[in-house]
């Protein structure tokens, strides 16, 4: 794995969306774009803020998370670098609908209201692409309603995994997936002893590799199908 720090320019300049945009308009992006560091354990957004801005994982990894009334802890997925969210709520100008919670160490780009909403009016491919990001959004979290209350927890974490390679919502992912068993856990709903139970039987069935710092994925497609 590459381990260059990649600046604010940099990442957003490797973005999939970036590619479609003009000189000009990539000025902007760059000139109004911010970056936030939020520590492990911190908060990116707390649900029922309003939405400000656009966010992007420059590095590192959070997860989004809501309460029941009953106070159970509910993860709906998890965020690596390269990923962008926070889009549904601009699009309709609502609060901040869950908690998004940083994993570890993570740095944060935030694109303004402002310079966001200036694309989606002067940019046809860059709505076109947040359709697809909408879209590709809508079949995860259907994939993950079927998981969560159908499945077991070694197809749960299985899955759990296979998410994270999307091409379009997490072009940037290896892999070498740097993710810890405690983390995989609170991604898949599982205890850190289950987890790793639950790892050590994809390692058995030739799907990951338990490296050092991280998993190495060997089969994405076997993930994706792995049931028990």
């Amino acid at each position: 794995m590459d381990n260059q720090v990649q600046t604010l320019t940099e990442h957003l300049r490797a973005t999939i969306w970036a590619r479609c945009l003009t000189a000009a308009q990539m000025k902007r992006v760059e000139t109004d774009t911010f970056e936030q560091f939020v520590p492990k354990g911190g908060f990116v957004c707390r649900k029922g803020e309003p939405m400000e801005s656009w966010t992007g994982i420059i590095d590192g990894l959070v997860k989004m998370n809501n309460f029941s009334p009953a106070g159970k802890s509910v993860t709906f997925t998890g965020v690596p670098a390269g990923g962008w969210f926070g889009e549904g709520s601009l699009l309709k100008d609502d609060r901040r609908k869950y908690d998004v919670i940083a994993l570890r160490d993570t740095r944060v780009a935030q694109m303004p209201r402002a310079t966001f909403e200036w694309l989606l009016e002067t940019s046809l491919p860059f709505t076109r692409f947040l359709l697809m990001q909408l879209n590709e959004r809508l079949g995860q979290f259907i994939g993950l309603v079927e998981t969560d209350r159908l499945l077991n927890v070694d197809t749960r974490v299985a899955r759990c995994l296979a998410s994270m390679f999307n091409s379009h919502l997490y072009p940037g992912i290896e892999k070498v997936v740097q993710i810890s068993q405690e983390e995989i856990g609170y991604l898949s709903g599982a205890s850190r002893q289950s987890a790793n139970q639950a790892l050590q039987l994809l390692e058995k069935e030739g799907l990951v590799r338990i490296d050092y710092g991280g998993i190495r994925v060997l089969d994405v497609e076997g993930l994706r199908q792995f049931e028990t």
